[in-house]
């Protein structure tokens, strides 16, 4: 399968990576959470060439998940704001945050502390069902072909062979 192809997938981790799957990406994804709104913001916290951010801010605005919004009219300024579909990227993050406090820290531990504004306390992301509340692993998932649904797709949910 080649990177161009993968939008094309019957396959939702495929064909959201064609939108966010690559290193840049995420990482200006992480800085809009963080609060960085402006292209020379961008730029300088990642050390990115104007032409690849460029790019990347141009997929995440065309996929809906940026806005670019005017904060000047003389000359035009625009800023990138996360959409809602932008907005329900977080769980991502922070479960990639998460993954990297856990795995990828050194021995000082994690860089940064994420608090629950509502209790004030440090948290790490839980996954949980959206039906019963209750809290949910890879060992707890099953499966199935869905609504969208394609005949090729049966490589990509189907258990390997051998």
């Amino acid at each position: 399968m080649r990177w161009e192809e993968l939008e094309q997938q019957p396959c939702s981790i495929a064909r959201t990576l064609a939108v966010v799957g690559d290193r840049w990406t995420l990482l200006i994804l992480r800085d809009c959470f963080l609060g960085v709104r402006r292209f020379d913001a961008f730029e300088k916290r990642l050390g990115i060439t104007r032409h690849v951010l460029a790019e990347r801010l141009k997929k995440l605005v065309e996929h809906g998940v940026l806005s670019k919004v005017p904060y000047q009219q003389r000359p035009l300024r625009e800023e990138y704001r996360l959409t809602d579909k932008g907005l329900e990227l977080h769980p991502a993050i922070l479960a990639l945050v998460s993954w990297g406090d856990r795995y990828m820290a050194d021995e000082r531990g994690a860089p940064v502390r994420h608090l629950h504004k509502g209790c004030g306390l440090a948290m790490r992301p839980v996954t949980v069902c959206s039906e019963c509340g209750e809290p949910v692993t890879a060992r707890d998932v099953r499966v199935e072909a869905g609504e969208g649904w394609q005949d090729e797709a049966q490589q990509i949910i189907a258990p390997a062979q051998g």
